[in-house]
């Protein structure tokens, strides 16, 4: 007489269809990277056909930009993608060309400030350099930027609303809003200019650490990976940037 034993066929039953999941968990995500991988491939055909129009003048919305309204812009780059000199001038010349007179450049680590001097020599030399982060050049003004310029002016600013409304006991305790920490900065003197328009080459949507007291009313953009840069698409995001009307508040 053969018996059954519950329990084993249960867990061959459920053996069984863990086994069946799996491979339609596996199918479906090989699927979704399908689609995902085509949508790309669109998108960048897409991107590249518009940049060919663009550059090539076919679009002449963008032939004359307004940059009037781009006094300051900011570039970040992936500190990785930033090692990548070559591409770095290239985007250079391509904003020096379009007329772009101040620029900062940031990436987290400092490797743009490491590769400086090669942006001097090729953009003009040092005889009009001033002091402090702004380097005057003949054709652009630059000022390089990490992630660690400004925490120590933070802190300095910091310690001076301390001193001036707790170490006091008798003072009222206000909350501290964004209004004291620019006051405070600029008792310090620790003031830089807010980009007025923030283009993002690296591999995520984000300002990958540009200081964020910088950018209260920064427009910002992501330009996907520094290696696929296109000058039309450029020109494009500063004549959107040129069109909006920006509401700063109260």
């Amino acid at each position: 007489m053969i018996t059954m034993d519950p329990v084993a066929e249960s867990q061959k039953f459920f053996r069984r269809i863990s086994q069946s999941s799996n491979i339609m968990l596996f199918l479906l995500w090989h699927v979704v990277h399908l689609i995902l991988s085509v949508l790309y491939i669109v998108r960048e055909i897409f991107r590249a056909i518009e940049n060919y129009l663009i550059t090539n003048g076919y679009v002449k919305t963008y032939t004359n930009l307004n940059l009037d309204r781009v006094k300051y812009l900011g570039i970040v780059i992936d500190s990785d993608e930033a090692r990548n000199t070559s591409k770095v001038v290239e985007l250079l010349e391509w904003l020096s060309a379009l007329g772009v007179k101040k620029l900062c450049l940031y990436d987290r680590e400092g490797v743009l400030k490491k590769s400086k001097a090669v942006f001097m020599e090729r953009f003009g030399s040092t005889e009009n350099s001033v002091a402090g982060p702004l380097v005057s050049k003949k054709r652009m003004d630059f000022e390089f930027v990490s992630i660690t310029d400004g925490k120590e002016a933070v802190a300095k600013a910091a310690n001076l609303l301390f001193k001036k409304y707790y170490v006091d006991g008798d003072s009222e305790k206000p909350f501290f809003t964004e209004a004291h920490l620019t006051d405070a900065l600029k008792t310090l003197g620790a003031v830089e200019p807010d980009p007025d328009l923030l283009l993002i080459y690296g591999p995520v949507r984000c300002h990958l650490g540009f200081p964020a007291w910088r950018i209260r009313y920064t427009e910002m953009v992501h330009m996907g990976p520094l290696k696929y840069k296109k000058l039309g698409l450029i020109m494009k995001a500063i004549h959107r940037f040129t069109k909006v009307k920006q509401n700063y508040g109260s």
